[in-house]
């Protein structure tokens, strides 16, 4: 129900999900007057592999976290959230309010052991293909604790997900210098160095997208990855649009943009942030996923699919393990 366009992007985005993967089932929670309504006026041949859960509430874009939580007790993002706290389903996938989706999934589904905060993990189109890049809102304040724990759990998702024996890891931080930093990045690193993970060191905001060197996941916090995701997607829409207004400008360049058009398309769909769609609550009990509230059906469809790829890579209980393991190797060192 949630996102900036509700039923006419979640539904149809899950009937194309169900078209092409035939292992796969949902459940539509929400309006169950609603969701019928729409699936009335669609053509499909999947209705079958789709149940509803009915949900009397919704939980507003805008709400607060702990309104949400206190008083949408029956909301259609409660409601998903409980279907996959008693293993009814194996991954929630909401394009709704996200301080009241991890508020809540975390009241409902409780920490791993050993893991202190959840964090927020996606991708960023890079030179070198993706990065994977943690924290990117969850967690304004972070320890040097957390920033290990977030690189624990985030090499072993990419390790899952792309098949990656030994993903490097680094740390976002003003300077590779051993001497910049905070404090808290500057204890951080010690604490990777002693550590198993593939650690490269410090890296710079460039290596999210452009470094000299590839890095398959940056470690940094909730305030600074925030900061850093939103420019990224501010500079792409800027460069956008000032290309379409200079091949506006008159009738040659809009004849030059005519010749060089499969090149801009294929730039295009490179950095088209739908296909980057999905973001993963790491350090919870339960698989959820995080769409953007803006998606359309193509971006919407890619967090299913985020979805569908965790589940049967098992990357949760493959992050419990390795959350296990790292602290037993502490505790032993």
């Amino acid at each position: 129900m949630g996102g900036d366009y509700g039923l006419e992007v979640t539904i149809p985005a899950t009937l194309e999900c169900l078209e092409n993967n035939l292992d796969l089932s949902v459940i539509l929670v929400g309006d169950e007057v609603l969701i019928k309504h729409y699936l009335a006026t669609v053509k499909n041949n999947c209705q079958q592999r789709v149940s509803i859960q009915h949900a009397s509430q919704c939980v507003d874009m805008d709400e607060s976290p702990s309104k949400a939580l206190r008083n949408k007790k029956d909301s259609s993002m409660r409601v998903a959230i409980n279907l996959l706290h008693e293993g009814k389903v194996d991954a929630c996938i909401s394009a709704g309010n996200t301080g009241a989706l991890m508020a809540t999934a975390k009241f409902v589904l409780k920490m791993i052991p050993g893991v202190d905060r959840p964090a927020i993990i996606s991708t960023l189109p890079s030179t070198f293909g993706q990065t994977y890049v943690l924290d990117l809102g969850a967690n304004v304040e972070c320890t040097a604790e957390h920033l290990f724990q977030f690189a624990v759990m985030g090499a072993e998702l990419v390790k899952a997900i792309e098949n990656i024996k030994t993903p490097s890891v680094g740390l976002l931080n003003i300077g590779t210098e051993e001497v910049k930093g905070n404090e808290q990045v500057k204890a951080a690193a010690k604490l990777l160095e002693n550590s198993s993970l593939n650690y490269i060191g410090f890296v710079e905001g460039d290596s999210l997208t452009a470094g000299h060197l590839k890095v398959d996941l940056i470690v940094t916090d909730g305030f600074v990855g925030n900061i850093a995701l939103k420019s990224i997607e501010g500079t792409a829409k800027m460069i956008g649009v000032s290309l379409k207004a200079a091949f506006n400008k008159n009738i040659f360049t809009k004849l030059a943009g005519l010749i060089v058009l499969p090149v801009l398309q294929s730039f295009k769909n490179r950095i088209d942030p739908r296909r980057y769609n999905g973001a993963s609550f790491l350090g919870l009990r339960g698989l959820v996923i995080k769409s953007h509230g803006g998606a359309d059906v193509l971006a919407f469809k890619t967090a299913i699919q985020l979805a569908e790829c965790e589940v049967k890579k098992n990357v949760l209980q493959n992050i419990s393990k390795q959350i296990e393991l790292s602290l037993a190797q502490r505790e032993n060192a």
